[in-house]
C-alpha cells in the first residue's frame, strides 16, 4: 500500500527540506508542473543540474526547464528517445556541451563546447517545457513520473563530484538546494516520500 500526499498549495511559495521525498507528476497535462525559485538570479557563466527521475514513458517529455526573458530553451533536459537526452543551451541542442552526463551512472559526452552564459532573472520548471518564459508548455511533452534531489550549482561539477553526489546524497547545490528547495506546486503534482535511497534513474 503506498501512502499518498497531496499538497494543497497551489500557487504558494514554500521552502523545505525535501530529503527523502520525491514530486509525483501522475497524468499527462499542460496545466502540472513545479516551478523553483533559484537562491542566485544569475548571470551563470557555468551551471551543472543533477536530479533523479523516474517514468515510463517511451515518447519525449521535459525534465527539467529554464527560460529567461530573452530565451525560453535557455537551458533544458529533454528526454528525446530511449536512453537518448538533448541539452538545449541558449537554444542549441546537443548530447553535452562539452561538460559531462551521466545517465544512468554512466557518463556521456561530445567533446563539444561553446561560450555562453544563462542570463538574470531565470524561470525554472520541472515537469514542463516553457516555450514562453512560464508557459507555453505542451502535454504531448509533460512528465510523467517521479523526480527528487534536484540540485544546482553555478560550477561545472567534476567527475569526482559527481560520484560523491551518487555515493553519499548530501551534496546541495548554490542555486537549487533539494534541501531547502523554494517552490511552488500547479495543478496536480503530489509530494510522496519514499524510504528507497535510490527510487530512481539517475540523469
Amino acid at each position: 500500500m503506498r501512502l499518498w500526499m497531496l499538497l494543497w498549495i497551489s500557487g504558494a511559495l514554500s521552502q523545505e527540506n525535501l530529503r527523502e521525498k520525491l514530486f509525483a507528476f501522475p497524468e499527462e497535462s499542460n496545466t502540472s508542473y513545479v516551478q523553483i525559485f533559484p537562491d542566485h538570479q544569475g548571470p551563470f557563466a557555468e551551471a551543472s543540474v543533477c536530479m533523479r527521475s523516474r517514468s515510463d514513458l517511451t515518447r519525449q517529455y521535459s525534465l527539467f526547464s529554464l527560460a529567461t526573458t530573452n530565451q525560453s530553451h535557455e537551458f533544458v533536459i529533454y528526454h528525446y528517445s530511449s536512453n537518448y537526452f538533448f541539452l538545449y543551451v541558449n537554444k542549441l541542442a546537443q548530447i553535452s556541451s562539452g561538460l559531462v552526463l551521466f545517465i544512468n551512472g554512466k557518463t556521456y559526452k561530445d567533446g563539444k563546447t561553446w561560450t555562453t552564459e544563462i542570463s538574470t532573472d531565470p524561470c525554472i520548471i520541472i515537469g514542463q517545457r516553457q516555450y514562453s518564459y512560464g508557459g507555453g508548455f505542451l502535454a504531448s511533452q509533460s512528465f510523467v513520473g517521479e523526480m527528487t534531489d534536484v540540485n544546482m550549482w553555478d560550477k561545472a561539477l567534476t567527475d569526482e563530484d559527481m560520484m560523491d553526489y551518487f555515493a553519499d546524497e548530501e551534496m546541495s547545490g548554490n542555486i537549487i538546494d533539494w534541501k531547502a528547495l523554494r517552490y511552488t506546486i500547479a495543478g496536480n503534482v503530489i509530494i510522496q516520500p519514499y524510504s528507497d535511497p535510490y527510487p530512481c534513474e539517475v540523469i
